[in-house]
């Protein structure tokens, strides 16, 4: 039997649960205080987790995905039912310590030099806990109306930062990938729709013939975006990178020359300043050079290497993105910053309401008189038309997604919290840790990098049992695999992290230093681990 409204109990509705305090939170004389010990709880089992776990182990145990699948699952092998019946937040948070917080990956832990996955700030934490909490909807400007404001502010400090001027806006999105697939819609619908002289955005055959140059070291989702938006496979053209994994301009102009004469359309350049797989930076300004004389569209994607920028001493690692048509860039990667944020930043911001603009019935609010399509971040709308909020910053309207939360928060109070100088401090740290692993790698024999000096913070090297001599006259098999048992014996000792990957067809260790806990101590550490492990 449901419970009737009392005027003199606040809970009564709520006390199936045995915590109706914790779930009727409107009335504060019954709930804050309860609200604040379980906002202690939940704290203290985090840095339960942090200083019990994360520092102790860069991954959880045990590391292999069957192991955990039966630790997690027990004897049923996969998921269970849905609970039943409510339970205490205790036992919840107990459940976390128990079940979730020993097999975790530890971006915290100083040796987890893994995928891009960075230790958040503790701003960025706070933030989005705030973001929680306030649940603003960042896609019509009613669901989130200062929340819009936020991103709109955080997008110009990041357009400020990569050099782009009066004009330019963006969005935040989950991440590069989502950055790159809108990049890529705008590549179709603006540039491509100019190019044909269309008088609608081109679909189907339409987008046969269009070619898209991009390196071998790109990140897949430029492929991906392509492929989902409809152009056919041959259309990415990717070309070799030199022996540092950059692009230069020259191999495209001949790849340009070569579609012409065969009548194809040569469509855009998709640039990458901060590969994934080495932190290789291509020639921005040459490619940029190459874009304005051939009328192709030049897209950078800086996901990891934007945040160089941050740097006033390392800044000129990763130039020209003020040249770009459209740039990624990813602050959960090197501003610290905790899942998910990304974004897309274009020089020429009326492009994404040109590409994304459609109105359901629904939103019906802040429609402007002409709907000519310009963006208008400050509001400005016609004063006599019969919406009163004329002009507001819809994001929706700039992007693919409709429900998007409030991502800008925890980036704006990280910003607000370190400044640029902070950020550029703890950049300089990375860069500064990846430079002596590099250089500790050169001094020894057992050693070898690919690149020998990191553009940024990524360090791929290898170890050669034996030393150099006797390792490079191993069979490349036995080599590689040499690699991959050393990288997982490392993984199963908690004693650090790294990936592997791919070089020149060789198997390397890679390290992406964007930990700002890392210390050169922790890479002297890591190099003995390493050396132990392949001893045994």
């Amino acid at each position: 039997m449901r419970a009737m409204d009392d005027p003199a109990d606040p809970l009564a509705r709520f006390r199936w649960h045995p915590e109706p305090e914790l779930i009727g939170i409107r009335d504060a004389a019954a709930s804050r205080e309860a609200l604040q010990r379980a906002g202690e709880d939940a704290w203290r089992a985090a840095l339960d987790w942090l200083y019990g776990e994360a520092m102790r182990r860069a991954m959880g145990e045990p590391v292999g995905y069957a192991e955990l699948r039966r630790a997690y699952y027990g004897e049923a092998g996969g998921p269970g039912p849905a609970p039943r019946d409510p339970a205490p937040l205790d036992e919840v948070l107990e459940a976390f310590r128990t079940r979730l917080a020993p097999h975790t990956l530890n971006s915290y832990h100083p040796r987890a030099l893994s995928y891009f996955t960075p230790p958040p700030l503790v701003a960025s934490i706070v933030g989005e806990v705030l973001a929680q909490w306030t649940n603003q909807g960042v896609d019509v400007w009613h669901a989130g109306p200062v929340g819009a404001f936020v991103e709109e502010e955080v997008v110009r400090w990041l357009c400020d930062l990569v050099g782009y001027g009066e004009g330019s806006f963006g969005l935040l999105a989950s991440g590069g990938v989502m950055a790159n697939f809108i990049a890529m819609a705008l590549v179709r619908d603006v540039h491509l729709r100019r190019l044909a002289n269309a008088d609608r955005p081109p679909r189907g055959a339409a987008l046969e013939g269009a070619r898209v140059y991009t390196s071998d070291q790109a990140h897949f989702s430029i492929a991906r975006a392509l492929d989902e938006l409809g152009f056919p496979p041959e259309t990415l053209v990717v070309l070799p990178a030199d022996d540092g994994f950059r692009l230069h301009a020259a191999p495209v102009a001949e790849a340009i020359a070569r579609d012409r004469a065969r009548n194809l359309r040569p469509l855009a350049i998709a640039a990458v300043a901060g590969s994934t797989n080495t932190g290789s930076v291509d020639l921005v300004e040459e490619l940029a050079a190459l874009a304005r004389a051939e009328g192709l569209w030049l897209h950078v994607d800086a996901a990891y290497g934007g945040a160089a920028r941050l740097s006033a001493r390392d800044r000129d690692r990763v130039p020209g993105l003020h040249l770009a048509d459209s740039v990624t860039i990813d602050p959960h990667k090197w501003f610290f910053q905790a899942y998910d944020v990304g974004g897309l930043l274009v020089r020429d911001g009326a492009h994404l309401r040109q590409t994304f603009d459609r109105t359901p019935e629904y939103y019906r609010g802040g429609e402007g008189p002409t709907g000519d399509g310009d963006i208008d971040p400050a509001g400005e709308g016609d004063a006599g038309h019969q919406d009163a909020h004329a002009g507001q910053l819809n994001f929706y309207k700039l992007g693919f997604e409709g429900t998007r939360r409030w991502r800008a928060l925890k980036l704006w109070a990280s910003w607000k919290h370190l400044g640029t100088t902070g950020f550029g401090r703890l950049i300089e740290a990375n860069d500064d840790v990846a430079a002596y692993l590099a250089a500790r790698c050169r001094e020894a024999d057992d050693l070898e990098a690919l690149p020998e000096e990191p553009e940024l913070s990524v360090v791929c090297f290898r170890h050669l049992p034996g030393g150099a001599a006797a390792a490079h006259a191993m069979p490349q098999a036995d080599l590689d695999a040499h690699q991959d048992r050393l990288a997982a014996a490392l993984e199963a000792s908690g004693d650090g992290w790294l990936s592997t990957t791919t070089l020149h067809g060789s198997t390397y260790l890679r390290a992406g230093v964007v930990n700002y806990l890392t210390t050169r101590a922790d890479i002297d550490h890591l190099l003995a681990t390493l050396r132990r492990l392949a001893a045994e």
